[in-house]
C-alpha cells in the first residue's frame, strides 16, 4: 500500500513539474526587438522601448530592460539601434489594383492642367510608338474634361486604331474614344446605369464622357480584361511596395476588377497583408444589382477577407459634383448633384440594417452628408446604428452642426490626408479640420485612396495643411493605426501594440516624430511584421548582445 501511495505521489509531482515547465515555456518570447522608441498608440501607456512577441501575438511591451528579462535560450533578441516602432499601418480607403493593358501617356494632370489641344498632341504621338489595337491612356485635369472639343470624335480623328481612355486622377470622369468603347462593349444606345450617365449630344448619341458608374464600368472593364497571370504580378509588386511603407493592412474598395477576378487573383498573388475587401458592384439600368459578390465566401483566403458594402453617393468638389449646400464658385445655383435617387439610398441604408452588414460610403458634399444623417434617423433609433459603424469616407462632409448627430450613431469618419484640397477647390469645400471632430467623439481611420501611398507622404501633406493646425503626429499615427483598426471592427486585434494583439508592427527608417515635416516622405520601413512574422527586412538591424 505504501509503495502505491509513494508511486502515485511521484506521478503527480512529476506532473505538476511537466505543466509548470509548460506555463514557463508559453511565456518565453520567440522574438525580441529592443532598444527602441516605441509608440504603442495606446492612450494611457503610449511609450515604450521594447517588444515581445511569442507566435503571431505581443505578449510583453516594457522597457529594454524589462523585456530582455523574459528570453530564453532560444528567444532572437534584435537590436533596433534607437529607431522608432510603430503598429504596421491599416490603410483604411485604398483602390487596388493590378494595373492596365497598354501604355500611359503623362500629361502632368493634375499639377499640369493640359488644355484639350495639348492632349490630342500628346495622343497622336503615341499612337505612332505603339501598335494598332494598343490602349493608350492618360490623365486628365478640369480644362480638358469640360472641353467639350474633346471627344469620341476628336480622339477617333487622332487615334481611330487605338482604344483611348482618358481619366480624371480623382477618378470621378473618363472619356473613351469609339474603338475603346468597341473593345468595352459600350454600345452608342448603351442606357444610363444606376448612379452613373453618359454624356449624350444634341442627337442622343453618346459623346464619349462618363460620369460615376458608367466610368467605373469602364475602367472596370479595362483592368479586369489582364490575364491572371500579370495582375498577379502586379499585385506581388504592389504587396511589395506595401510591406517597405511599414503597411501591414488594407481595406480594399474592390472597384478594379469584377468580384471573381478580385477574389482569384487575391488567392493566386498569396500576398503577407492582411486585406479586407469592400463589396463593390456596378449596378444596371433599373436596379443596383448588388449580388455579383454572393458566392464569394467572407473567408476566401487566409489574411483576406470580404466584409461590408460600398456605394458612391456623389462625385468630387473638384468636378463640381459633389452634392453641396453652397453653391459651386463660379457656376451661379450649381450645388452638385447625387448619384442615386434618396429612395435608393434609403434602400441601400435598410439593406444595411436588414443584413447588420456595415456600409461604406462615399460622401464629398456636406449636403450629401446631412441627407445620409436625416435618412438614418427615419430608419432607426441611433442605438441601433451605432454597433454597425456607418463610414463616412473622406473628409470635410461633416460639418460642425452635424457632429453631435454622426456621433450619436456611431459614424466613422476615413479620411485621405493625400486628397486635401488644392486652394482652387477648398474655396468651394466646407473648411472642417479633421482634428476639430475628434472632441466629439468621432472616430477617424486614414487611408491612403491610392497613390502615393506612403502614409508618411499622407502625414506631410497633413501637417502641411493650413486648415490644420491642430494635427499632431501622434494623433496621425493613431487614425493611422487604431482608428483604421476600429473602422474594420478589429481594434480588439490590431491597431495598437500591447499584450495579446496581433504582432503587426514597423521599425522605421527615422523618426516620424521628430523630423523636420519636409522630411517625412523619405520615411521607410527597415522591418515589417506582420502576425509575428517578418515579411520585410532592409537587413540594417543587428542581434542584440545578450549581457
Amino acid at each position: 500500500m505504501r509503495a502505491w501511495r509513494a508511486a502515485v505521489l511521484l506521478f503527480t509531482i512529476f506532473i505538476a513539474a511537466v505543466n509548470l515547465g509548460a506555463q514557463s515555456t508559453q511565456n518565453v518570447p520567440d522574438l525580441i526587438l529592443v532598444g527602441g522608441k516605441v509608440f504603442t498608440a495606446e492612450s494611457a501607456h503610449p511609450w515604450a522601448e521594447a517588444v515581445a512577441v511569442r507566435g503571431e501575438r505581443i505578449i510583453a511591451v516594457g522597457t529594454t530592460r524589462e523585456i530582455r528579462a523574459l528570453a530564453g535560450p532560444a528567444s532572437r533578441v534584435l537590436d533596433v539601434g534607437g529607431r522608432v516602432i510603430v503598429p504596421g499601418f491599416d490603410d483604411a480607403h485604398d483602390h487596388v489594383s493590378g494595373g492596365a493593358p497598354g501604355i500611359f501617356v503623362s500629361m502632368g494632370a493634375p499639377v499640369v492642367d493640359p488644355s484639350a489641344a495639348q492632349v490630342l498632341d500628346s495622343l497622336r504621338a503615341a499612337t505612332a510608338r505603339v501598335p494598332r489595337g494598343t490602349w493608350i491612356q492618360a490623365d486628365i485635369w478640369l480644362t480638358a474634361l469640360g472641353d467639350t472639343a474633346l471627344r469620341r470624335a476628336a480622339l477617333d480623328r487622332v487615334a481611330p486604331e487605338h482604344p483611348v481612355m482618358l481619366q480624371m486622377p480623382t477618378g470621378h470622369g473618363v472619356v473613351l474614344n469609339t474603338a475603346a468603347m468597341r473593345v468595352l462593349g459600350i454600345r452608342d444606345s448603351e442606357p444610363d446605369p444606376f448612379g452613373g450617365w453618359y454624356e449624350r449630344d444634341a442627337r442622343g448619341h453618346l459623346t464619349g464622357r462618363l460620369d460615376e458608374y458608367a466610368g467605373w464600368s469602364a475602367i472596370r472593364g479595362l483592368r479586369s480584361s489582364l490575364p491572371d497571370s500579370a495582375l498577379v504580378a502586379n499585385l506581388r509588386r504592389y504587396g511589395e511596395r506595401e510591406l517597405r511603407f511599414g503597411i501591414t493592412s488594407v481595406q480594399d474598395m474592390a472597384h478594379s476588377m469584377d468580384a471573381a477576378t478580385t477574389v482569384r487573383v487575391l488567392r493566386a498573388a498569396q500576398l503577407p497583408l492582411r486585406m479586407r475587401i469592400l463589396k463593390y458592384s456596378i449596378p444596371g439600368a433599373t436596379s443596383l444589382r448588388a449580388d455579383e459578390w454572393a458566392a464569394i465566401p467572407e473567408h476566401p483566403a487566409s489574411r483576406l477577407r470580404v466584409t461590408g458594402r460600398k456605394w458612391i453617393l456623389d462625385g468630387t468638389p473638384v468636378e463640381g459634383n459633389a452634392l453641396m449646400r453652397r453653391a459651386y464658385e463660379g457656376r451661379a445655383g450649381w450645388h452638385g448633384r447625387l448619384d442615386f435617387p434618396i429612395d435608393t439610398v434609403r434602400a441601400m441604408l435598410a439593406e444595411a440594417l436588414r443584413t447588420r452588414e456595415q456600409v461604406v460610403l462615399h460622401i464629398s458634399g456636406d449636403s450629401t452628408a446631412a441627407l445620409v444623417l436625416g435618412l438614418m434617423e427615419s430608419l432607426a433609433p441611433d442605438s441601433v446604428w451605432r454597433p454597425l459603424r456607418v463610414r463616412f469616407e473622406h473628409q470635410g462632409a461633416l460639418t460642425p452642426d452635424m457632429w453631435p448627430r454622426a456621433a450619436a450613431k456611431g459614424i466613422v469618419n476615413v479620411g485621405n490626408l493625400q486628397l486635401l484640397p488644392p486652394p482652387e477647390i477648398s474655396r468651394t469645400m466646407p473648411k472642417v479640420p479633421l482634428a476639430a471632430v475628434v472632441p466629439q467623439g468621432i472616430v477617424i481611420g486614414l487611408g491612403s485612396d491610392g497613390e502615393p501611398r506612403s502614409p508618411f507622404v499622407g502625414m506631410y501633406y497633413a501637417l502641411s495643411f493650413p486648415l490644420e493646425p491642430q494635427l499632431s503626429r501622434e494623433m496621425l499615427v493613431r487614425w493611422y493605426t487604431a482608428g483604421s483598426a476600429y473602422a474594420e471592427f478589429a481594434e480588439g486585434d490590431k491597431g495598437t501594440l500591447a499584450p495579446g494583439k496581433l504582432a503587426d508592427l514597423a521599425v522605421l527608417s527615422q523618426d516620424i516624430f521628430t523630423v523636420p515635416v519636409d522630411e517625412l516622405p523619405k520615411t521607410e520601413s527597415v522591418l515589417t511584421m506582420i502576425g509575428g512574422r517578418i515579411e520585410y527586412d532592409a537587413g540594417v538591424l543587428r542581434v542584440a548582445r545578450r549581457d
